[in-house]
């Protein structure tokens, strides 16, 4: 068995470098053909940008992607900047007409979106030539190795059971050489997804054949950041389906998450642009899914017809009523642990590194300031949007709306949710985005904390003060503390992933949805651990 492991683990590594090693692969270049083709379906109006891009991409000469990327950068700019200096010009001229004229050749977007979307018409090498090839070198390789070293653990393990046998002393799960590799290459990886795309075009021709057959399209670098996840998360449930197969619950809800994760964020969303509907994901919910009331999104769901209608109602519905009234029943569990997909990806891909978390009283404190001010800013924000909508101006007291959007983009969407979020599972735990920054985890929270029947109980005279149960717990939270008082756990943080449960030798804890009387303010003090807790609710 530790020889297929062995060997897994080295086709697991052999499959990662030659993924990585894809990114310099190939060459890039256009014949003026292409380039005219390319400059019309865009409907690029400039002829400045058309000539430097001849300039720049059509040549005979082997371009390396970054030497590519660079060059359509350049030639963005240049357009750009031309186009601005002739604004400007008219304004002080007060120019109108010659001004709004300008507008029109200006590019919109960033430029590395023009530079992938070129890329991936230039490109030749192995990536877009031999994709079924690479893909096996990459992703199979991988996928196979994975799963040779996750599998044989059935056996290695022997009875089911949790067991901590070197979790403070391996490299990779307690912040040594290998968490820190792990780290510096998630956070590479979405730094590269967010900001430089263009430079990850070979990785996108990889799934271009997946992508065509489900919606139709070439794959952009979201449908590869959304294969990566689903792959990602369903190797990783193997294991969790292996660590945790004495415990029904957590199989269940493995289950749920993958479930939710593959057909409704990733296959749905796909299909529906096949048949030139909007892409949606119908489990995200507002202020999770921010934008959904900007400008953009209503105006495509209003000219999309009833479909787009419906849409926009149900999103309303799902964010005021059924997200209250399921975290009114089964607390902020039934959302964080069993549907979403950061919680799906935290608690497969991120499970070995839960005991990471910070349990401290300083990290409880930063956790509740961020993550409402995150909260506070995303409902402004929207505010905001809204208003700007129904009555058609740019701004609010004097501060641009769009400007307010682009900076939540950028630091929240991007690199609080995307970067910081993930790349930092190896260091700080699994759910540093779901813990400090996700405002729809605070709305959730605000529900379960006063108006809920959920809570964990816990039986204090069973606690033998393991410290198991504060060790995995992914949100910080210092469960022994609350058992060995036996007092019930009711902290909006909490996820409800129960593997504190899970992991506790004696059965001390239990996940229960009750009335609301049978909940215990984790602020009332016990007087100690032989009290009756029914007789203490009898009393109430």
């Amino acid at each position: 068995m530790k020889a297929i492991k062995q060997t897994g683990l080295v086709l697991f590594l052999l499959g990662l470098a030659i993924f990585i090693g894809t990114i310099f692969t190939g060459s890039f270049s256009l014949k003026q053909a292409e380039l005219d083709t390319f400059l019309k379906e865009q409907n690029y109006k400039s002829e400045v940008i058309g000539e430097a891009l001849q300039k720049a991409v059509v040549t005979t000469n082997d371009l390396n992607i970054f030497q590519f990327s660079n060059a359509v950068r350049n030639a963005y700019a240049a357009s750009n900047n031309h186009y601005d200096n002739l604004i400007k010009k008219y304004d002080a001229e007060k120019n109108w007409d010659e001004k709004g004229k300008q507008f029109q050749y200006k590019i919109s977007g960033k430029p590395h979106s023009l530079s992938f979307s070129l890329a991936k018409s230039a490109g030749k090498g192995p990536a877009p030539d031999s994709t079924g090839l690479m893909w096996f070198l990459t992703f199979g390789l991988a996928i196979i190795g994975a799963l040779m070293y996750i599998v044989p653990d059935v056996i290695l393990l022997g009875k089911p059971g949790i067991k901590n046998n070197g979790v403070f002393l391996n490299a990779a799960t307690n912040r040594g050489w290998i968490g820190w590799f792990a780290f510096i290459f998630l956070v590479t990886f979405y730094i590269l997804l967010y900001f430089f795309p263009d430079y990850i075009v070979n990785w996108v021709y990889l799934v271009d054949p997946i992508s065509k057959s489900i919606s139709g399209n070439p794959a952009s670098q979201w449908f590869l950041y959304g294969f990566l996840y689903c792959t990602v998360m369903s190797v990783m449930a193997v294991r969790m389906y292996i660590k945790y197969r004495h415990n029904k619950y957590q199989i269940l809800r493995t289950t749920s998450v993958l479930f939710f994760q593959i057909v409704f964020a990733f296959l749905i969303p796909e299909i529906l642009v096949r048949f030139e509907k909007p892409w949606y994901d119908f489990k995200n919910a507002f202020p999770l899914d921010y934008d959904f009331f900007f400008r953009w999104n209503l105006e495509e769901l209003l000219a999309s017809g009833a479909f787009g209608l419906f849409i926009l109602v149900w999103g309303i519905v799902l964010t005021i009523i059924v997200v209250p009234v399921m975290v009114y029943f089964f607390g902020k569990r039934w959302y964080c642990s069993w549907v979403c997909g950061c919680g799906g990806l935290a608690e497969t891909l991120g499970d070995p590194y839960r005991q990471l978390s910070s349990k401290t009283l300083l990290s409880w404190r930063v956790e509740r300031i961020i993550i409402h001010s995150v909260l506070i800013f995303v409902l402004v924000m929207t505010g905001f949007a809204l208003y700007t909508f129904f009555s058609g101006e740019g701004q609010v007291l004097g501060i641009k709306t769009q400007t307010i959007q682009d900076i939540y983009g950028f630091l929240i969407g991007s690199i609080f949710a995307g970067v910081i979020g993930t790349g930092f599972y190896p260091i700080f735990g699994n759910r540093v985005w779901c813990r400090f920054g996700c405002p729809l985890a605070a709305y959730l929270g605000f529900v379960q904390r006063f108006k809920s029947r959920f809570r964990i109980t816990t039986n204090g005279g069973q606690c033998i003060s393991c410290g198991n149960c504060s060790t995995y717990c992914e949100q910080g939270i210092d469960v022994r503390a609350y058992a060995q008082k036996g007092e019930n756990i009711v902290r909006s943080s909490c996820v409800g992933c129960g593997v504190c449960s899970a992991v506790c030798p004696r059965g001390v804890l239990k996940l229960e949805n009750g009335p609301e009387e049978g909940r215990i303010n984790p602020t009332d003090v016990l007087l100690g651990n032989d009290v009756d807790l029914m007789d203490l609710v009898n009393k109430k």
